[in-house]
Formats: C-alpha cells, sequence, structure tokens
C-alpha cells in the first residue's frame, strides 16, 4: 500500500502540471477571443470571454488593408528555403564531423560551434548591418535568407553530428564494400536511415527563423519586403495598438508552426530521442 505522501507528492505534481498548462493556454485563448471578437466589444464592459457574436472583421481588415498575405508569403519563402539550406549545410557539416578521422581539428570546430551558441545575436547586428549596408545587400530577401541559414547552421550542425553518431558505422562499411562513393553513401544510405533527424533539424530552423524579429527589422527597409515578425511590431503606433488585428496576424502567423509540428510530430520526437544519447 502506498503511503500518503506519495499521493500527496502525485496531488502536486499534477497540481504544477495543470499551471502550467493554464500558463501557455490562458494568453492563446484570449488572443484567439480577442480576434473574434468585433472592434466595438473589444473594449466592453464587463469583460466578454466569449464574444456574444463571432466577427472575421479583425481578419478582413488585416488581409485587405494591412495586406498581412505579402508578408506571410515573404516571410514563408524565405524560412523555408533558409531551413532547407541550413539543413543541407548541417548535413554535409555533421557528417564530415561525425566520421571523417582524417580531421584532426574536429574538436576544436566542435568547440568553435558551441561558442557561436553562447555569443548574444545582438552583438553582431551593428557589424553585420554595417558590412552589408556598405556591400549594398540591405533590403534583399534572398540576403536575409542567407543570414538565417548562417545563423542555425551552428545549432543544426550540432545536431545532426549526434545524429550521424547513432547511425553505425557498420553500414558505411557495407557501402563502401559495394562500391558506394561518399555522396551516394550519404543520400542512398545514410539520409532515408536520419529521416526522424532531418525533421528535427528542419523544423527548429523553420520556428527558429518564423519568429525571428530584429535581423529582419535592420536588414528590410521596404514594406513590401517585410515579413511577418516586422508586419506584427508595425500594428504598434504612437497612435496605440490595433489589438484585434494584431491578435488576427498573431493566430495567422502561429498556423505555420503549428502544421510543422502536428505533421512531423512523430518524426520529431524520433529524432530527438535518436540523437540524445550515444549507443
Amino acid at each position: 500500500m502506498r503511503s500518503p505522501w506519495y499521493r500527496v507528492g502525485l496531488a502536486a505534481k499534477y497540481a504544477a502540471l495543470t499551471a502550467f498548462l493554464l500558463f501557455a493556454i490562458v494568453p492563446l485563448y484570449w488572443i484567439l477571443v480577442t480576434s473574434l471578437k468585433a472592434p466595438d466589444a473589444l473594449y466592453a464592459v464587463p469583460l466578454q470571454y466569449w464574444p456574444r457574436s463571432v466577427s472575421f472583421e479583425n481578419y478582413r481588415q488585416l488581409f485587405e488593408f494591412a495586406d498581412f498575405g505579402k508578408y506571410f508569403r515573404n516571410s514563408l519563402g524565405v524560412t523555408i528555403f533558409a531551413s532547407a539550406g541550413a539543413m543541407i549545410v548541417s548535413l554535409l557539416a555533421g557528417y564530415a564531423l561525425s566520421r571523417w578521422n582524417a580531421i584532426k581539428t574536429r574538436g576544436r570546430l566542435l568547440l568553435a560551434l558551441y561558442f557561436t551558441q553562447m555569443v548574444p545575436p545582438f552583438i553582431l547586428m551593428i557589424p553585420l548591418f554595417t558590412t552589408l549596408t556598405r556591400l549594398g545587400l540591405t533590403d534583399k530577401l534572398w540576403v536575409l535568407t542567407v543570414v538565417y541559414v548562417a545563423t542555425v547552421v551552428a545549432f543544426d550542425t550540432i545536431m545532426a553530428k549526434s545524429f550521424f553518431d547513432r547511425v553505425p558505422s557498420s553500414l558505411d562499411d557495407a557501402a563502401a564494400i559495394d562500391g558506394c562513393t561518399q555522396i551516394q553513401l550519404l543520400t542512398w544510405v545514410l539520409l532515408p536511415v536520419m529521416l526522424p533527424g532531418l525533421a528535427a533539424i528542419f523544423s527548429f530552423s523553420f520556428v527558429n527563423v518564423w519568429n525571428e524579429l530584429f535581423l529582419a527589422v535592420i536588414l528590410i527597409s521596404t514594406g513590401d519586403k517585410m515579413t511577418v515578425p516586422p508586419a506584427l511590431n508595425s500594428f504598434i503606433s504612437k497612435a496605440g495598438i490595433s489589438w484585434g488585428v494584431m491578435s488576427a496576424g498573431i493566430i495567422v502567423a502561429l498556423l505555420p508552426t503549428m502544421a510543422i509540428f502536428a505533421v512531423g510530430q512523430r518524426y520529431i520526437v524520433s529524432g530527438l530521442t535518436q540523437g540524445s544519447v550515444k549507443g
């Protein structure tokens, strides 16, 4: 028979989990409710915890007057290309660091990659902006894409190496006996085994790039080229904050990341588990 202290501990654990769940869900619920309220109901007293009449006026203003669809397409294109590019580079780098024993400075390279994760990104913004301005490379979405690749590729490489370390080296030996080159080994043998790892790398890159604000603000100055985070930030002005339109924009901005994790959840969890332990 279990002691009363066990039941107390179990109740405390579930209470803590419930509190954390409410802490995470309540803000999202309130943003959704705000986006579905009519403009004149946003400041109604008493508060409406669910709109008496559901209105999509905020979403109409978001896409018709704020032209949010253009920003959404810009952000989606930049994020997909940056995530795919970072995934390709990190796979090649992770494969080399995991498999090529001829790299004598492998430990130093890994240390450098870990060090980049400790450097605050704000330190790099001023020299990056100054350099790109002198080269005439600001206000270009493809340059923003390349910069995003550079910002996430270090962590992606660390993840990719851990995934490659989990793949038995006997597969390399068998492929070499069959006459496979290094590229054939990587594309035909190792990558199919690493599909969960690919999903994890792409998903984390996608989320990081999609939510990035500061680089997009300093490198893009034309309104037509803005991505989603600066577009949402533009709803804050000296005249006030468009809470309804901003809430609608946040809900729309959440959809791609929710889709990524909904579709690839099984692969993401498997990939993280695969890369967490070496054995």
